[in-house]
């Protein structure tokens, strides 16, 4: 019992979704070895190249480090001078008409 069409109804669309993982330590690791391996085959003339790699990924490690620490540097700066300008309203609120007073005393006299 076929009916004739005067339309073609279109078919869904298939979505092939293959997924793909991304390890960028495993990547990391991949790329020493290969570097190792390149200065092993190069001898003497590699050896400058392991010191400036070395060089390189420690600069990495203790620039996250450093940023860190410039990061607790400036929330403490923050909060000593949130500190100190409070105690100076403070100060400021109870002993500004003692010194107002004792100023024109003293240009009283």
């Amino acid at each position: 019992m076929a009916l004739i069409r005067l339309f073609q109804v279109p078919k869904h669309k298939n979505y092939e979704y293959k997924p793909r993982y991304w390890d960028p330590k495993k990547e990391e690791l991949e790329e020493r070895i290969r570097k190792i391996q390149e200065a092993k085959e190069k001898g003497i003339e590699g050896m400058g190249e392991r010191i400036r790699a070395g060089m390189r990924t420690s600069y990495k490690r203790d620039y996250s480090a450093m940023r860190n620490q410039v990061i607790r540097a400036n929330v403490r700066l923050i909060a000593i001078i949130l500190v100190l300008l409070g105690v100076s309203y403070v100060v400021l609120i109870q002993y500004l008409p003692r010194i107002v007073n004792a100023l024109e005393r003293s240009q009283g006299i």
